[in-house]
């Protein structure tokens, strides 16, 4: 009986240590830094702020890196339209890492780039959205949206970035 516990034992505890030894390591996770609540609502209180004191009623929006909406909100009087616009141009400037300018200007002298504002649905080349970037890395996006030109909405979306000490990507 001893015995063949022993045959059939130690193989099997011999061969569960060389399939240990032998297996690969696992492969590495990927991180990513995405903006806080609490930064995201600094920054968005900022821009609304800026632009309510300029006259301008509006709705900001949030979203981290991966285009997932963090935190919006809305001025009292803002149009309903100013939700989806600033979502997206948050969206497209987080997605696209790059302010949502940049690709209004771009798409304005290079008219064969036009399709770029047909990627998908939440894409919004219109000027307003900021890709928000904290220690070299793009943490999220920042989209304005509701004051009378996208010069204006971008502004406001500076002010917020200022605010937590954030930069951009133009």
């Amino acid at each position: 009986m001893i015995l063949i516990r022993y045959f059939i034992c130690v193989p099997l505890f011999l061969c569960g240590l060389v399939s240990f030894v032998a297996a690969e390591p696992p492969l590495p996770l990927e991180t990513q830094s995405v903006i806080s609540l609490g930064l995201a609502q600094q920054a968005a209180e900022a821009a609304l702020k800026q632009c309510a004191s300029d006259g301008y009623k509006i709705s900001v929006a949030v979203v981290g890196p991966e285009g997932v909406l963090r935190i919006l909100l809305r001025a009292d009087g803002a149009g309903p339209h100013t939700i989806d616009s600033s979502k997206k141009k948050a969206y497209t400037a987080a997605s696209m890492r790059r302010a949502t300018s940049f690709f209004s200007d771009l798409i304005e002298k290079k008219p064969n780039l036009a399709g770029l504002r047909d990627m998908n649905k939440d894409i919004l080349i219109l000027g307003g959205g900021l890709p928000i970037v904290i220690a070299g890395e793009i943490v999220g996006g920042i989209g304005v949206g509701g004051a009378p030109g996208a010069h204006l909405d971008e502004a406001c979306a500076e002010t917020g970035l200022r605010k937590i000490g954030a930069g951009s990507k133009k």
